[in-house]
């Protein structure tokens, strides 16, 4: 199986660009499911359809499916929401509070994963492609298994005996599944890990960042980058969406003269990975017959599906009171550059040219101690103030 993650600023095309991979994709004869994680719902917009929150089938091998929170809350936490009201309610807190607080943590997110691991688990597609929420909610999405582990081991600190029996109790009293509720949770809590290993399988799951050839987004696609990166998951290709022609027009000149350099900036800052283009279509995108037309330009006779990088240019390594930041840079000599470090930003100048790289926001409170260079790799030292 294949799962093929699309991220990046919000209005840049991802809900277009994945469905049109999607549509490629069924259309070589591999079955495929597209699946929208975003709460704006624009994949029922993109393919002019009334989407439902289970697969549904629109053409030869190409089922679609639009994420719907409470329908999958209902579906799969039931118990553990219930569980979690009797505890609060048991421990005095009010109803209405009680309510609020048994919504765990990215339960939304976690829903979708729960979706994930059925459709990995049962093998019912060759290929999976999942339209995803803006960058920040992606990012909360694929480090939700450590936050949400982390939250019931607060939560219920050595209690699972205690819970478990008195759960027992309560739902022999009350009819509350109490018991249930948390073997429910530690199932979920499972399932979350489980998926996410395959999330870190870069010959499974590819995430393609979707950008356009603006300043705000090209700096925050590079910082999505960086932070995927970081956490372990593949980027294998970016896409940049709505390129307009290169013609002569008052009103859009300045415009198309500077998409120029945002697509030099584009190409310089995420090289090696492969970039591909969409030109600007010239009129909303809707359907799945221009979505075709794109997934043909797009990919022009290339298999979607594949993977098309696997490298991993970024490690950050803690040492004593800091860390130590190796760049996969090659072909540049000791002297060929200059370094700088503004909050979270490197700035490293190759001769004409500049790559910028994003850190972890917690380089913001350190500084540049030290670095070094030996091809391919560009050590950085950073300690804490």
């Amino acid at each position: 199986m294949r799962i093929i993650l699309f991220t990046g600023k919000g209005g840049v095309g991802k809900t277009t660009t994945a469905a049109a991979t999607a549509i490629q994709s069924a259309k070589s004869g591999k079955k495929t499911l597209i699946i929208s994680t975003d709460p704006a719902h624009s994949l029922s917009d993109a393919l002019d359809l009334q989407l439902e929150p289970e697969p549904m089938q629109i053409d030869d091998n190409l089922w679609c499916m639009e994420f719907d929170v409470y329908y999958s809350m209902k579906k799969y936490w039931g118990n553990m929401q219930e569980m979690m009201k009797a505890i609060f309610k048991f421990q005095g807190v009010k109803n209405v509070v009680a309510e609020e607080l048994s919504v765990l943590p990215g339960m939304e997110e976690g829903a979708a994963f729960l979706w994930l691991e059925k459709f990995y688990r049962e093998k019912t597609y060759d290929v999976i492609v999942i339209d995803s929420a803006p960058t920040g909610e992606t990012l909360t999405l694929l480090s939700l298994p450590q936050v949400t582990k982390s939250w019931l081991t607060k939560a219920f600190p050595g209690q699972k005996f205690a819970v478990k029996t008195l759960g027992k109790i309560v739902r022999k009293t009350t009819g509350i599944p109490v018991d249930k509720g948390y073997d429910e949770m530690q199932q979920l809590f499972d399932k979350l890990e489980t998926i996410q290993k395959v999330f870190l399988d870069p010959e499974i799951c590819s995430i393609r960042i979707v950008a356009n050839p603006e300043r705000m987004v090209v700096q925050e696609s590079k910082r999505a980058y960086s932070y995927l990166q970081l956490y372990g998951y593949n980027v294998d290709a970016v896409i940049v969406n709505r390129i307009l022609p290169d013609v002569d027009s008052e009103v859009f000149g300045e415009y198309i003269r500077k998409q120029k350099d945002y697509l030099a900036e584009i190409e310089e800052s995420f090289a090696p990975l492969p970039i591909f283009k969409v030109p600007h279509q010239g009129k909303e995108v809707f359907g799945i017959e221009l979505l075709k037309e794109i997934g043909n330009t797009l990919y022009e006779g290339i298999d979607p599906t594949a993977v098309f990088h696997n490298e991993k240019p970024l490690e950050v390594i803690e040492i004593e009171n800091g860390y130590r930041v190796r760049l996969k840079i090659p072909f540049i000599k000791e002297n060929d550059f200059d370094l700088k470090k503004f909050g979270d930003e490197l700035i490293i100048d190759l001769q004409n040219r500049r790559k910028n790289v994003f850190l972890p926001k917690f380089a913001n409170y350190m500084k540049m101690v030290n670095y070094s260079y030996d091809n391919p790799w560009l050590t950085i030292e950073l300690q804490r103030d």
